[in-house]
């Protein structure tokens, strides 16, 4: 039997507003407050890597950036949020919320764009955890979706180690930087956000990391611990 969606009503569009968390802060995207510090962020060593399977390039200089942070600035969708690294105050990167659908509830996290202040650390983490929240408390959407290249293998570990459920391949689904690109979907539902939650806060959770800021214990295990 197909679950009764007769009361359902279509979901607000995310709003361009500040969403704080711990760790990070997201903001809505502004070409005049944080172009330098996007492009301070996207100015490292092993920027070609980092940019391999975005659909952008690594800025070039200061001034061929600027096209670029004013189209996206004005992007509804994708609707692009910079992420605050709140320790240090500065730029760490950028994600979006795009692919919005409100009649159904569906939205994708995407153009994911983490920097060295915050990858690999808690701030990512809680990043990507800042969308969930919003999305699934703030604007009772039903779905939140991952998608990358399937030859992204980290993208992959990392929709995964989010609680991400994996649905299949679209294969030759998109042409990208002139190359075929099959493409690996994942989702997370609502009816599994709450034990996700949970996790989520548990692992966040100052006591879970040492004075050092290694982790006591993985996502994996508070998302095996919650059911999630």
């Amino acid at each position: 039997m197909s679950e009764n969606l007769k009361g359902w009503q279509p979901r607000p569009r995310p709003e361009r507003k500040t969403i704080d968390g711990r760790y990070v802060r997201l903001e809505p995207l502004s070409a005049a407050k944080h172009g330098d510090g996007l492009y301070e962020a996207s100015s490292v060593s092993d920027i070609d890597d980092r940019f391999a399977w975005l659909p952008d390039y690594p800025p070039e200089t200061r001034a061929a950036f600027q096209p670029w942070l004013d189209k996206v600035e004005a992007s509804e969708d994708p609707l692009f949020f910079t992420v605050i690294d709140k320790a240090s105050g500065k730029v760490a990167g950028r994600q979006t919320l795009m692919r919005i659908d409100p009649a159904f509830g569906v939205i994708e996290i995407g153009n994911i764009y983490w920097g060295p202040l915050i990858s690999r650390k808690p701030g990512a983490t809680e990043a990507q955890f800042l969308f969930m929240k919003y999305i699934f408390d703030g604007l009772g959407y039903r779905r939140y979706e991952w998608k990358c290249n399937n030859r992204n293998e980290p993208s992959k570990r990392a929709a995964e180690r989010f609680g991400f459920k994996f649905e299949g391949i679209f294969r030759q689904h998109l042409i990208v930087k002139g190359e075929n690109r099959d493409t690996a979907w994942y989702s997370i539902i609502d009816k599994e956000w709450p034990a996700l939650r949970s996790a989520y806060e548990a692992w966040l959770d100052p006591a879970n990391f040492d004075g050092d800021g290694r982790q006591k214990r993985r996502l994996e295990d508070f998302r095996a611990e919650f059911g999630a």
